[in-house]
């Protein structure tokens, strides 16, 4: 049956890549899961040091690809998914890329990147080894509802992992979490291990984690620490010393996910972790694609900003390095419920040259509010794109773009911009 399944995903993988160059991370796997609906699970089941489940609200994508480039480092032969496609499907589909037509790997461990609605219902099938807890935001509430749903379905994952688990040690939702594992017996040996702020950057920095409406737990004592950030140049504190590096992308919030990888290293590796080596690799490390991505298009420096949701707009808008000369703003059709806009503060943002997307009246009216100089208006995206091009080259910096999730990967297509590997600092 594996190599039936395989074989008709790679046959629909390559069809979908002939229509849309780039494409083939979803559909191919939604039909090898409903052939051969126990794949995914008998190909994890055999690998040696089973699964590490990376999930919560944001920085999922980031602290993976930091979490595997420094496993690798070490030796590991890791299975991940590197189109970000966090859902069930979109590890069939990575099974249909990566294996043989047998379902079979040489890799030691999958180390995946999971929606925080599908990580429970993966860990009720196949209880991973490992798992990190990285937070809990208001987020996608159309989905959701109440950020307390997804603190209940990430303590599903917590309590199903077998061997450790990373956790948030700033964040209220994950230190009630902890706090129920201590509760119930069959998790008080779980190992724990955590990661965040120092005490004086804790003290300044308002990160906007999902309010419990409980009383407030005191917070864990973080073995990883994020000591200093100024732009790019970090400090992490752990084993009793300090690491300088400098990061792929600015802001805490990445501060804070290559905490979380070097913690869940730390975890993962045990007596074989080298301290300098993973520092060293995230020094090296380019970021996850359109996370601060700076890529040449038709021989102009375009920076590219992705936000979902309220708390990573916010961010993003309030690291931008400089004032960008030219920006365009693209929200498209993921973005199901656009009143979440206007939580966010949009006076960091000078202006916007371009403005599109299937919610570009939503956005405009938003920015408009703020009193944001706008230019051109327009749900058609491929237009908006050429427009934004067209513009004169900046006379300092670079162009730079502000977009949700389905803008960016229709962008993207539309650029050529179709292989999620293909990122450089």
């Amino acid at each position: 049956m594996s190599f039936l399944a395989i074989s008709l995903g790679r046959i629909v993988r390559a069809l979908v890549r002939l229509v849309r160059p780039g494409g083939g991370s979803a559909l191919p796997g939604l039909v090898v899961s409903k052939i051969a609906p126990g794949l995914l699970y008998r190909f994890l089941g055999k690998l040696p040091m089973g699964v590490f489940v990376v999930t919560g609200s944001a920085g999922k994508s980031t602290t993976t690809k930091m979490l595997v480039a420094i496993a690798r480092a070490h030796g590991l032969r890791v299975f991940t998914n590197p189109s970000t496609a966090n859902i069930l499907q979109g590890y069939y589909s990575t099974i249909i890329e990566k294996s043989n037509f047998w379902g079979r790997t040489n890799d030691q461990i999958a180390i995946l990147e999971m929606d925080e609605g599908h990580a429970a219902d993966f860990a009720r099938r196949f209880s991973p080894r490992y798992s990190a807890i990285l937070n809990v935001f208001e987020d996608q509430l159309d989905r959701f509802v109440d950020p307390a749903l997804v603190r209940q379905k990430l303590l599903e994952v917590a309590k199903r992992t077998t061997v450790g688990v990373v956790f948030n040690s700033d964040d209220q939702n994950t230190l009630l979490i902890d706090q129920s594992m201590s509760e119930n017996r069959s998790t008080q040996t779980l190992k724990r291990t955590w990661f965040g702020l120092s005490e004086h950057l804790f003290q300044q920095t308002e990160y906007g984690y999902a309010a419990t409406y409980l009383d407030e737990l005191p917070r864990k004592s973080p073995e990883v620490t994020v000591s200093e950030l100024d732009g790019r140049a970090l400090e992490l504190g752990f084993d009793g010393r300090s690491f300088a590096l400098e990061l792929p992308n600015r802001g805490m919030h990445f501060a804070m996910d290559a905490a979380a990888a070097i913690c869940c290293a730390r975890l993962l590796l045990g007596e074989r972790f080298s301290p300098e080596l993973a520092t060293s690799t995230l020094a090296e490390l380019p970021p996850v694609f359109a996370r601060g991505e700076i890529a040449t298009v038709r021989g102009e420096e375009i920076e590219f900003i992705l936000v979902q949701n309220p708390i990573s707009f916010q961010l993003n808008l309030d690291n931008l390095s400089t004032n960008p000369e030219q920006i365009m703003v693209a929200i498209g059709r993921d973005v199901h419920d656009p009143s979440w806009l206007w939580t966010v503060d949009f006076q960091n943002l000078s202006h916007a040259d371009v403005v599109s997307g299937y919610n570009a009246a939503e956005i405009a009216l938003r920015l408009m509010y703020d009193e944001v100089p706008l230019g051109l208006i327009t749900d058609d995206l491929e237009h908006a794109i050429e427009r934004f091009l067209e513009l004169p080259k900046p006379t300092h910096g670079h162009k730079t773009v502000i977009f949700s999730a389905d803008a960016m990967r229709r962008m993207r297509r539309y650029l050529g911009m179709t292989d999620p590997e293909d990122v450089s600092r």
